[in-house]
């Protein structure tokens, strides 16, 4: 499944929808403008590619900063991951490479 850039209108239902599949979801905060978001994308892309039961979410800080307050990113890029709905169980800021998030997501 491709990465699913949301917005403040449907950031709410691709997670319920994501949820209800039975998926783990990674949501990346960040800015068309910002290098290292972009090269958060690509191993978020790398990571996509090679697994099942994964949905990941791109928001646009600089476009949607109702939920960036919300969910109290300070710095670009953010990924946060959720195995269970509203339970982020883990929070990073900066690139993370793909085989890192593997071993996170395998917890």
């Amino acid at each position: 499944m491709a990465i699913i850039e949301v917005d403040e209108s449907d950031f709410a239902s691709e997670m319920d929808s994501a949820f209800d599949r039975g998926d783990v979801v990674i949501v990346k905060f960040g800015s068309t403008y910002c290098d290292a978001c972009m090269a958060l994308g690509f191993e978020l892309e790398e990571l996509d590619d090679t697994r099942e039961n994964l949905t990941i979410l791109e928001v646009d800080c600089s476009t949607s900063e109702a939920l960036a307050e919300e969910f109290d990113i300070i710095e670009v890029p953010t990924m946060k991951i959720y195995k269970q709905r509203d339970q982020v169980s883990f929070e990073g800021v900066g690139v993370i490479l793909a085989e890192d998030i593997a071993k996170l997501l395998d917890y």
